[in-house]
């Protein structure tokens, strides 16, 4: 085995390669950017070194550097993790000519299934269902525009290098494809420095459906199974899980068989990812193959029993696969989510910042981690904005939505906003539960998966009240030199009146005022015309257990100076922020006179100038962060006085990128 193995990666999944290596007495060697000095990938590392400035283009894509970093500290391997170098031709090859093994598949291998429109060519020639379409060199956009007409609307349009949703467009209608295309052609070039696109039929709610494959450098090939990744948004996959509930065991031979024999086609080594396209009547079509490890092999590992990146380092080793097909047994279900700091509320924009509270649930044999931030880290806005993997595995699969279900609720993030809140309701959506869901209903019934104008029921807002009062006793008991003193109570008693507190609590931008009577435990609680009579309440870690009106009650919940958080019998959950009693700050907005910006980011394309007559909603500005493109629109109808920022211009989060005309009166 080898004996020094750099990892070409950082994040969350640097963290995972090197737990594997650490297990099996392999010595790490991790490198680092700029932004990631402190980062966790550094300090699990046995050591590490600097390899450029915070952009991927200036550290993690610099293959020259990370090779010089390689040789110089006697790196026998690299593992370039996902994304990044991990599907770089260049790369693979250039290791390869250095006499470091590169842990994936060769060279040849990553050049036939890199490009979208080589793979599909290949597959032609290899009895592999293909979806009609256009996947050819000429990318001459009148040329494209009649191969769009020849295929039929709707069509997708896709970049012909890179995945993970971008350069993809749906195209419904022919006036929509030039605009489309350039979209597309713009967001490819960005990500993956290619331009070059591929047209497929559009197939009305497919489910999307991957096969994990494995080859050795023996000849052999299998799979591992399938994993089902429907449950998309824009393409970005948000819950995974194996086995599909779409598949049955007739299904799934076909489809294995398929995987396999595209991976026997380019003689594929290592781990890969062959994925469908699959209709609601079962039949499938290739759509591409991932020649990497992917974001969700963790389902594979939990329910099968093996580590995959253990399997990948045995293999560029030379071992032979150490499983032979029949010997690929399931146990139970898994699903994997992705914990990101990004506002569902907010068109998911990504967030960045500090970590200021990390809280997840416990690992256990059901409930999985796999992370590469702690509390106190900082999300940058120069990576994927994903903070972890939680993966839950157990017997079956409304099992496993139930330990989903459980371990959400234990989860907070404190700091950037985040989509925890998303993914519980996702946990518990019908079309979640009852396994019905395809790669386009998050699109088509968003509005189903997010709080809205979120109001807090009364009997809510008393629990909320009453852990606030017994945190803020408890606190104030805890800092008293002298417990027994009277001024160590938190009762609010004054000379004449008996004590009277207001809770100020605030939810979604409202403020509620809740009066409180009374003291530990025992309470008479009023919001409006609203009051409840409290009594015998305790605030235990995470519960809160009281008689409401004489109606005993548990209620999940955390509280502290801060915040409450709270999940109702539904597994709702609600996120009240403190707030002073008495003074509330009333956030004055801009109106609808400027644009700002949302977040730190490159400004890619500006459609409008100074003196524009533009109606409400028409798009002005394109703005590439955090790895997407964030198109910044007019807020009402007027005359554009100044337009402050230029193509290719890096602006600052709430920098004032245009501004209205007052409107007159």
């Amino acid at each position: 085995m080898f004996e020094r193995v750099l990892i070409a990666n950082r994040g969350e999944i640097a963290c995972r390669v090197i737990r594997t290596c650490r297990r099996l007495g392999i010595h790490t060697i991790a490198a680092y950017s700029q932004a990631d000095a402190d980062a966790q990938h550094v300090r699990l590392a046995d050591e590490a070194w600097p390899i450029g400035g915070p952009r991927p283009a200036d550290s993690y894509l610099r293959g020259d550097t990370i090779l010089e970093v390689a040789r110089r500290t006697g790196a026998q391997a690299i593992h370039p993790g996902y994304g990044f170098l991990s599907e770089n031709t260049g790369f693979a090859r250039a290791c390869q000519d250095a006499g470091i093994a590169f842990i994936g598949p060769n060279p040849e291998s990553i050049d036939a299934m890199g490009s979208k429109a080589a793979a599909k060519a290949l597959m032609e020639h290899h009895d592999v269902p293909l979806v009609p379409g256009y996947h050819g060199e000429n990318q001459d956009g009148a040329y494209l525009a009649e191969q769009a007409r020849k295929t039929g609307f709707p069509l997708m349009i896709k970049a012909a290098s890179g995945g993970g949703g971008k350069g993809m467009r749906i195209v419904r209608s022919e006036k929509e494809f030039a605009d489309a295309l350039a979209s597309a052609q713009r967001e490819a070039a960005n990500a993956f420095g290619d331009t070059r696109v591929i047209l497929e039929r559009y197939v009305e709610h497919p489910r999307h459906i991957e096969f994990q494959v494995f080859g050795d450098k023996h000849g052999n090939v299998i799979h591992l199974n399938e994993r089902e990744c429907s449950a998309q948004r824009r393409y970005q996959k948000v819950l995974e899980e194996t086995p599909s509930p779409f598949l049955n065991a007739q299904r799934r031979a076909a489809m294995g068989a398929a995987a396999v024999a595209a991976a026997k086609a380019v003689n594929y080594v290592g781990a890969g990812t062959v994925e469908f396209i699959v209709g609601q009547d079962g039949e499938f079509f290739f759509m591409e193959m991932n020649t990497r490890l992917q974001v969700e092999h963790p389902v594979t590992e939990e329910t099968l029993g093996l580590d995959l990146v253990e399997w990948q380092l045995r293999i560029a080793f030379g071992e032979a696969l150490p499983l032979q097909q029949d010997q690929v047994h399931a146990r139970g279900h898994a699903i994997e989510v992705r914990l990101y700091a990004e506002d569902p509320e907010q068109n998911f924009l990504p967030g960045s910042g500090k970590l200021l509270r990390l809280r997840l649930p416990a690992p256990s044999d059901h409930v999985r981690l796999d992370g590469g931030v702690i509390e106190g880290d900082t999300v940058t806005i120069f990576y994927d904005p994903m903070i972890a993997k939680l993966i839950v595995h157990d017997i079956d699969r409304p099992q496993a939505l139930q330990r989903l279900r459980e371990a959400l609720a234990q989860s907070e993030i404190v700091g950037p906003k985040s989509n925890i809140a998303f993914l519980e309701r996702l946990a518990r959506h019908p079309a979640v539960v009852e396994g019905r869901i395809d790669t386009g209903y998050l699109d088509r019934h968003l509005d189903e998966f997010l709080a809205g104008e979120e109001t807090a029921p009364a009997h809510l807002l008393f629990a909320a009240a009453t852990a606030a009062l017994l945190q803020e006793e408890n606190q104030v008991s805890a800092n008293a030199s002298d417990p027994h003193s009277p001024w160590a109570s938190a009762d609010a008693w004054r000379i004449g009146h008996a004590g009277k507190r207001i809770v100020a609590l605030s939810l979604r931008e409202q403020r509620y005022e809740i009066e409180a009577h009374g003291y530990a435990g025992d309470y008479r609680l009023n919001h409006g015309e609203d009051t409840c009579q409290v009594h015998g309440a305790r605030l235990d870690g995470a519960t809160l257990s009281a008689r409401f009106d004489g109606e005993s009650r548990r209620v999940p919940m955390q509280a502290d100076a801060q915040r409450v958080l709270l999940h109702d019998a539904d597994g709702r959950r609600y996120s009240f922020t403190r707030a002073a009693a008495f003074a509330w700050e009333s956030r004055e907005g801009t109106g609808g006179n400027q644009v700002i910006a949302p977040m730190p980011g490159r400004i890619v394309l500006v459609k409008a100038k100074p003196g524009d007559q533009v109606e409400e909603g028409q798009e002005l500005l394109v703005m590439e962060a955090m790895k997407m493109e964030l198109a910044l629109k007019a807020p009402r109808a007027g005359i554009i006085e100044s337009v402050s920022a230029a193509q290719g211009d890096f602006v600052e989060a709430d920098a004032v990128l245009v501004r209205f005309e007052q409107a007159a009166g």
